[in-house]
């Protein structure tokens, strides 16, 4: 089967990534770019999505530079109408955008809350659904849910960014189990990430008293980048842990999550911030990109390069994940069974 534009689907693929113009999401095009693919990139901030496009075409893709709130479904399905329109049927779908809040749960303004569920949970529905309309009836596609161990484990201070992780989690799981029983051979995958040195910790909307920091260990948004591209070449698996840090921590969520609920309040809010008091006026992406009028492109690392990873646990996890299920089933049920006894 070949696309509009002639290429076979065994070559170059259309791949749309949301929140592109920095972190993972630039990364992730960087990466599917070297591949020789079409990249469309979705974000609002034009000035990142410009520099992203530049690098998309140096790596060796094609870039299609789409500027668009993702809390817009109107907005949304026009992007993806205009990414056919140009490249042909989309083959894969990254949802990657996001915004959030660095705040006690009771210092978020309900507004503040609304926001960042719109951008991050309904910003991935909308866009789910955006390919869907396009995949289902072609019988073929990848959707690409971009997770976290947040997903799994709420911590302080995130409120607002682990409630749409879970309510992703929760949607991504009933959405797959409804492909099942229709026999589509439309895929859908989840990949849980680690900490990642980006650009959120300097344009996230905080009210903590010092600048905030990702929780150590820390790494590189191309670890990130590498898993997602990974997850949609073997979109099988119904979810990927990167990181040994996820897998800790999902595993001891598993088997002992009141332990650790104990454990993430004396060490949450400490981990969570540096030395440095918080800048008053540093940008905020909640409302309006922040590389808006009088920005700059942040790129896809933040400012934690001096201490962060640059590889992962991916590949030994992408071959034995199934193990893991099963050693974190079976400690999970040892743990049940103990609780019933004592």
């Amino acid at each position: 089967m070949s696309t509009r534009n002639g290429r076979t689907r065994s070559g170059a693929r259309t791949v749309v990534v949301t929140g592109a113009s920095g972190g993972v999401g630039r990364a992730t095009a960087r990466a599917f770019a070297a591949r020789g693919a079409r990249v469309a990139l979705l974000a609002r901030g034009r000035r990142g999505l410009d520099a992203a496009a530049r690098e998309v075409v140096a790596a060796g893709g094609q870039a299609l530079v789409l500027p668009v709130d993702m809390a817009d479904h109107h907005a949304v399905r026009a992007a993806a109408d205009r990414v056919e329109e140009v490249f042909g049927p989309v083959d894969v779908w990254v949802n990657n955008a996001f915004a959030t809040v660095f705040a006690p749960f009771v210092e978020i303004e309900p507004d503040e809350f609304r926001r960042a569920t719109e951008v991050t949970y309904l910003g991935c529905v909308y866009g789910t659904q955006a390919a869907l309309s396009r995949m289902l009836p072609r019988d073929h596609g990848t959707i690409v849910q971009v997770g976290s161990a947040l997903a799994y484990r709420g911590i302080p201070l995130q409120s607002a960014y682990c409630g749409a992780k879970h309510a992703i989690q929760g949607m991504n799981e009933a959405l797959r189990c409804e492909l099942l029983h229709q026999g589509s051979k439309v895929r859908t995958t989840m990949v849980q990430l680690p900490a990642l040195n980006t650009p959120q910790f300097r344009w996230a909307l905080s009210r903590l008293p010092r600048s905030p920091r990702p929780v150590p260990p820390v790494y590189q948004p191309e670890v990130a980048a590498r898993a997602i591209v990974h997850a949609a070449d073997h979109p099988g698996r119904r979810e990927r842990w990167v990181g040994g840090s996820t897998v800790a921590t999902l595993l001891a969520n598993a088997v002992a999550p009141g332990l650790l609920d104990r454990y993430l309040a004396r060490t949450g809010f400490s981990s969570q911030q540096t030395a440095i008091p918080h800048e008053e006026l540093a940008p905020v992406n909640l409302w309006h990109p922040a590389d808006g009028a009088g920005g700059h492109d942040f790129g896809a690392h933040g400012t934690f390069d001096d201490r962060a990873v640059a590889h992962g646990v991916q590949p030994w996890l992408a071959r034995h994940g199934g193990a893991v299920a099963v050693v974190a089933a079976a400690a999970g049920v040892g743990v049940a069974g103990l609780r019933r006894r004592h």
